[in-house]
C-alpha cells in the first residue's frame, strides 16, 4: 500500500526571482560588453550615492600644505595645486557628471518624445513646422549648441541641464517620429478609433509605449553624450561652477600648466570621464541587441 511518504515530492514552481536571475545570467552571457557596460555605471552610481562614506576628505577644503603633493597612502591620488584630495573630486564628481548627464538627457528625450509624437501622430502643416524647427536644431553640432545655450545662460547646474538638453531634442524627435508614422496605421490603432478613444488617448495609451524600446537605447547613448558634452563645457569654464567638483573642470585647471609636474591631475579625471563615457556607451549597444527585434537570432 502507498503512503503519503511514498508519493514522489513535486518540484516547487520556480518563483519570479528565480526568472529574473535566469534571463540576467542569459544576457550577461550573450553580452558581456554590456554587463561590463552595466557594471561600470553601477560602480559610478555607487559612488555618487554613498560618496560621503567612501571619501575622508571634504572635496572643496583647500590646504597649502598639500598643494601638488603626489598620490599616497593617505591621498591616494594626489591632491591638486589647492591641496585638495583628487580621489575625494573624483567621487563628488560622480554626482554632477551623473546629475546632469541624467538631466540632460531625461528633459532632451522628454521634449523630444513630446514633439516627434505629436509630429508624427498629427501630420500635415504641424508635423512639417516641426520638422523644420529640427533641421534647424540639428545642423548645428551638439557641442556648439550646448555651447551656445551655456553661454546664454551662464555657468550653473541647471543652466548647464537646460543647455545640454536642448541640442539633444532632435535626435529623440527624429526616433519617435519614425516609429509613430509607422504605428499610427496599426490595426489596433484603428481599432480604438472605432470604439470612440480620442486621438489625445490614442496616441498616449497605444502608440507611445510601442516606441519606449528605441527610446531607451537612445537616451543611454544620450547619457554619454551628456556627460562628455559637460565636461567639456567645465573644460571650458561655461559649465558647472565652483566650488562644485566637476571632472572637465578638473582638467581645465590643471592640464595646461601641471601636465609634466603632476600628471596625475589629468589622469584621473580624463580616465574617469573616459570609462563613464565607454560604459554607457557599453551599455547602450547591449540594450540595443536585446530590445530591437530586428537584431535577434
Amino acid at each position: 500500500m502507498t503512503t503519503l511518504e511514498d508519493t514522489p515530492t513535486i518540484a516547487a514552481a520556480a518563483t519570479p526571482a528565480d526568472s529574473i536571475w535566469r534571463h540576467l545570467r542569459y544576457h550577461i552571457a550573450r553580452h558581456p560588453l554590456g554587463a561590463a557596460g552595466a557594471a561600470v555605471m553601477a560602480i559610478f552610481v555607487f559612488a555618487a550615492v554613498f560618496a560621503p562614506f567612501l571619501t575622508r576628505f571634504d572635496p572643496v577644503t583647500t590646504n597649502s600644505a598639500l598643494s601638488l603633493a603626489r598620490p599616497s597612502a593617505g591621498h591616494i591620488f594626489g591632491c591638486d595645486f589647492m591641496g585638495r584630495d583628487i580621489y575625494s573630486r573624483i567621487i563628488y564628481g560622480a554626482r554632477i557628471s551623473l546629475a546632469v548627464g541624467l538631466g540632460s538627457a531625461g528633459l532632451g528625450c522628454a521634449a523630444g518624445v513630446a514633439l516627434g509624437l505629436t509630429s508624427g501622430y498629427l501630420g500635415g502643416w504641424i508635423d512639417l513646422i516641426i520638422q523644420r524647427l529640427v533641421d534647424v536644431m540639428q545642423a548645428l553640432p551638439v557641442l556648439i549648441l550646448a555651447l551656445i545655450m551655456a553661454a546664454a545662460l551662464g555657468p550653473a547646474i541647471g543652466n548647464t541641464i537646460v543647455a545640454i538638453s536642448i541640442p539633444l531634442i532632435p535626435y529623440s524627435a527624429r526616433v519617435i517620429r519614425s516609429n509613430t508614422l509607422a504605428l499610427r496605421e496599426m490595426p489596433y490603432v484603428e481599432a480604438a478609433r472605432a470604439v470612440g478613444m480620442s486621438e489625445l488617448r490614442i496616441a498616449v495609451r497605444h502608440v507611445l509605449p510601442n516606441t519606449l524600446a528605441p527610446l531607451i537605447v537612445l537616451a543611454t547613448a544620450q547619457l554619454g553624450s551628456a556627460i562628455l558634452t559637460e565636461s567639456s563645457l567645465s573644460f571650458l569654464g561655461l559649465g558647472v561652477p565652483e566650488p562644485h567638483p566637476s571632472w572637465g573642470r578638473m582638467l581645465s585647471e590643471s592640464a595646461a600648466e601641471y601636465v609634466r609636474t603632476a600628471p596625475w591631475l589629468v589622469i584621473f579625471p580624463g580616465v574617469a570621464i573616459s570609462l563613464a563615457v565607454f560604459g554607457t556607451n557599453l551599455l547602450g549597444d547591449a540594450l540595443r541587441d536585446i530590445l530591437d527585434p530586428r537584431l535577434r537570432h
